[in-house]
């Protein structure tokens, strides 16, 4: 049976994620409308801010779905108090007034999926966590929780509403694998901290189908935790990606240096663990393409 043509929405469009999911749509035949935060230049954007939301909310008269992308990047640098309030107004914000543009809707959109992340499960050591798990404490549960409570608000206005609970997105042509692929291929990679710290990742064909699993499975709502089956430690995705390089990875970063260099986003990202599997996902029937860390690192890098 095929799927339906849709048309969906998507802010945050230009990033590495967005980029990804505008392809696989339109590869599909749905049609996708860019929410950009300047002034339209094709018949595909709508303009929006994190103020106002969107500015003519008829342009998106007839939307079935929204994908709710757009947000300040957390890792792009030291955590300043200047920082860490654009992370939250950017997520909290936006998505509030997204949210009542699209309740001024007649009728509103059939669904609201809005990005979200396993960082809301905080730094849990290796406790299995599904979306039955409560949330964390610190900085990053405490924004994921205000986050995914202003995406909620979408259920008063009869959307169906997900949070995607993202985990590090692993793809060769950005996000946290482009960044170390250098000194990994140089031979000074290694493990980060002690290495024990579990990472919930996804490669990102495998998100894009998730969210396309999400848009079409009309039972999947509230949270969703959009990672690969078999989360791994931090020294077990080293000696993953040495490996498809055929490098030594013997260059540790010890955890008093990421401390000095990237303060509270260090302990709160770059050395907590988050051993998230993606219950929901695999109970409506989603198959993960790259379900293990060395398959999905020898895809994405021409290694298999």
């Amino acid at each position: 049976m095929s799927t339906p043509q849709l048309t969906v929405a998507i802010s945050g469009a230009g990033g590495l994620i967005g980029e990804a999911l505008v392809a696989g749509l339109t590869s599909e035949g749905h049609r996708v409308l860019r929410l950009v935060r300047r002034p339209a230049a094709t018949d595909d954007d709508v303009e929006w801010n994190l103020a106002a939301g969107i500015i003519d909310p008829a342009r998106l008269a007839g939307v079935d779905a929204v994908i709710h992308l757009a947000g300040e990047n957390i890792a792009a640098g030291r955590w300043s108090r200047r920082r860490m309030d654009a992370i939250r107004s950017s997520r909290i914000e936006g998505t509030r007034a997204l949210v009542a543009s699209l309740s001024r809707l007649h009728p509103a959109p059939r669904a609201f999926l809005c990005a979200s992340a396993v960082g809301i499960y905080g730094d849990r050591g290796d406790e299995v966590l599904t979306e039955e798990s409560p949330p964390g404490r610190g900085f990053l549960p405490a924004v994921c929780q205000a986050w995914e409570h202003e995406a909620a608000a979408a259920a008063r206005c009869r959307m169906r509403w997900v949070s995607l609970r993202f985990g590090v997105v692993l793809a060769a042509t950005g996000g946290m694998l482009k960044r170390v692929l250098t000194p990994f291929r140089l031979g000074l990679g290694g493990r980060v901290g002690s290495g024990r710290q579990y990472m919930s990742w996804v490669a990102l064909d495998d998100l894009v189908g998730a969210a396309r699993h999400v848009l079409t499975h009309e039972r999947l709502t509230g949270p969703v935790n959009v990672v690969a089956p078999q989360p791994v430690t931090n020294a077990e995705f080293t000696a993953a990606l040495a490996h498809v390089l055929r490098r030594p990875a013997l260059v540790p970063v010890p955890a008093f240096a990421l401390r000095l260099a990237f303060g509270r986003l260090a302990d709160e990202a770059l050395l907590a663990s988050a051993r998230a599997e993606p219950a929901a996902l695999l109970r409506s029937g989603y198959s993960c393409r790259h379900p293990r860390i060395e398959g999905a690192l020898r895809a994405m890098l021409g290694s298999e």
